[in-house]
């Protein structure tokens, strides 16, 4: 087959998976937002903690006011950012609010847990921040988000001197306060426990999911030359060189590093030992490696806005 085929084919596949990972992040993080966060009363920050106060006091469905909270904000991203990263942000948004008003109607938002005391609470911040981040984050992986304060943040810290991760618990500490105010107390500490987990979720899927966990192993030894050798050949791994000194003795060393699998680190570890018994070898967790032998480097660059939030605000005007 000619590489012309297999391109289209290629793109195809990958379009069909971020397909995939968009709609299902968005139904996961919509299902525990309709049955494990707004009937616990969790203001969690951004469109779904503002629908979750609207919901229970004047009844307006939570997904619903997702919708309307966005359209201001996806309006402000197009001038801002301009309408490739807003349309996808907003889209994103829309989706998830489907979602939420979907299971929110077929369960009239009364939840999965009877509420009878703190604990049924206790247990949906915990399980609905874990769902929700998980489900942001697989969004992630499809190269969409799903915009709210995300983008809310971003558009304050392009004008102000506040810093993105600043401009983001600012505008969610907002929301959880008016949820305090309306809960009360109880309710917004709840929120933070909800806020830090899905927070912490988006990270793990986004740094993890979809890669091949890979180990990076530094080797100090004099025989680095038979042991790359074998990592060609055995493993089929290249590595680097890395010349440095060595703080005690002085003298000149070289350093082998090599990025494996992790299923071939102890393979690696045997041919270490079996050339040099006296080497000195590191080895630490990989949580990407993109390139020949692991991860295309192109199956992770369908935009810029989409791997966490710490990322930094997108240009004035430049579509993604």
């Amino acid at each position: 087959m000619s590489s012309d085929r297999k391109m289209p084919t290629n793109v195809t596949k990958r379009l069909v998976v971020e397909i995939f990972y968009f709609l299902f992040g968005t139904a996961l993080a919509g299902f525990a937002i309709a049955l494990l966060i707004t009937p616990a009363k969790i203001v969690g920050g951004g469109a779904s903690g503002i629908g979750t106060i609207l919901y229970h006091l004047f009844g307006f469905d939570t997904g619903l006011v997702m919708i309307i909270v966005n359209i201001p904000i996806f309006f402000t991203g197009i001038i801002v950012f301009g309408k490739a990263y807003a349309l996808r942000s907003f889209l994103g948004a829309i989706v998830l609010s489907v979602w939420v008003s979907i299971f929110g109607q077929l369960t009239s938002y009364q939840g999965i847990l009877p509420y009878v005391d703190r604990v049924d609470t206790l247990l949906s911040a915990i399980f609905g921040g874990v769902i929700v981040g998980a489900g942001i984050g697989i969004v992630m992986k499809s190269g969409a988000n799903t915009g709210g304060t995300d983008i809310l943040a971003q558009i304050i810290s392009h004008f102000t001197p506040i810093p993105l991760g600043n401009a983001l618990f600012l505008a969610d500490a907002i929301v959880i306060g008016i949820g305090a105010v309306a809960f009360g107390i109880e309710r917004a500490l709840f929120a933070i426990i909800t806020l830090y987990l899905s927070g912490q979720m988006v990270n793990y899927v986004v740094m993890n999911m979809g890669t091949k966990y890979a180990k990076t192993a530094y080797i100090v030894s004099e025989h680095y030359q038979k042991i790359g050798e074998r990592i060609i050949t055995e493993l089929r791994h290249g590595g680097t060189l890395i010349r440095g000194t060595g703080i005690y003795t002085s003298k000149e060393r070289t350093m082998l590093m090599a990025v494996v699998h992790n299923q071939e680190i102890t393979q690696l570890t045997n041919i270490v030992h079996e050339e040099d018994p006296k080497a000195f070898m590191i080895v630490h967790e990989t949580y990407q490696a993109l390139g020949e032998g692991f991860v295309p480097m192109t199956s992770i660059t369908s935009g810029p806005e989409h791997t966490s939030r710490s990322r930094r605000t997108p240009k004035r005007g430049k579509a993604d």
